[in-house]
C-alpha cells in the first residue's frame, strides 16, 4: 500500500507561489521592451501637447511665478527623497548583516512603512516641480532616464523585495536576501543620482 501523500510536504517555491514577483518580473520586462522598441519614439512625440498643458496648470502657474514656493517644495522632495534612502540603506544594510543587535523584523518592517510614505512625498512633490518646467524637463534625456529607474525602483520594492521580506528571513537562502539588497541599493541610488543630474541639466 502506498504511503499517504502528504498535503503540507513542502514544495521547491515556483514563480506560482509568488504572484506578486511574477507580476513584477513581466512588468520589467515589458517596460524595457517598451523602451527598446518604435513605440517609444511614438509616445514621447504624443506627450508633448501632455506636458504643454502641465504648464498652464495651476501648479505649473505657482512653479513658475512663486520661486519661494517651488524652492518650499524642492526642499521638501530633497528631504524626503534623503528620508527614503535612509530607509532603504537601513533596510538593507541590516539584510546584509549590519546593525546586528536590531531584530531583523523590526527594521525590515518599520523601514518599509517610513519608504512608502517618503515616497508618496518624492511623487507627490515631484510632479509638482515638473509643472513648472514641464516643456524644459520633456526635451531632457536625463529625465526619461530617471523615470525609468523610479518605475524600476517602485516595481522591485513592492512587488519583488517585499514579498521575500515578508517570508521569515531564516528560511530564505542568505546570498538572495543579500543579492535582493544590494540590487535595492543600487536601483535607488541610481534614481537618486538621475535626479540630481537633472539639476544640473
Amino acid at each position: 500500500m502506498s504511503p499517504t501523500t502528504n498535503p503540507n510536504t513542502e514544495h521547491a517555491p515556483s514563480f506560482g507561489s509568488y504572484p506578486r514577483t511574477s507580476i513584477a518580473v513581466i512588468s520589467l520586462a515589458l517596460l524595457l521592451a517598451f523602451s527598446f522598441s518604435s513605440l517609444r519614439g511614438d509616445t514621447w512625440v504624443g506627450l508633448l501637447s501632455f506636458f504643454e498643458w502641465m504648464e498652464t496648470t495651476w501648479f505649473g502657474y505657482v512653479g513658475k511665478t512663486w520661486g519661494g514656493a517651488f524652492a518650499l517644495i524642492q526642499a521638501a522632495h530633497l528631504v524626503s527623497l534623503g528620508v527614503l534612502g535612509g530607509a532603504v540603506l537601513f533596510s538593507d544594510g541590516r539584510l546584509l548583516g549590519l546593525f546586528s543587535s536590531l531584530p531583523i523584523r523590526d527594521v525590515v518592517d518599520g523601514a518599509h512603512r517610513v519608504f512608502v510614505w517618503a515616497l508618496a512625498v518624492v511623487v507627490g512633490t515631484g510632479v509638482f516641480m515638473v509643472c513648472g518646467v514641464a516643456v524644459k524637463v520633456y526635451y531632457l534625456p536625463v529625465f526619461w532616464y530617471k523615470m525609468l529607474t523610479l518605475a524600476v525602483g517602485v516595481l522591485f520594492a513592492l512587488f519583488i523585495r517585499k514579498p521575500l521580506v515578508d517570508r521569515e528571513i531564516s528560511e530564505v537562502n542568505p546570498k538572495i536576501v543579500k543579492l535582493v539588497a544590494v540590487a535595492s541599493i543600487m536601483i535607488w541610488f541610481t534614481v537618486a543620482a538621475t535626479g540630481r543630474w537633472i539639476g544640473f541639466s
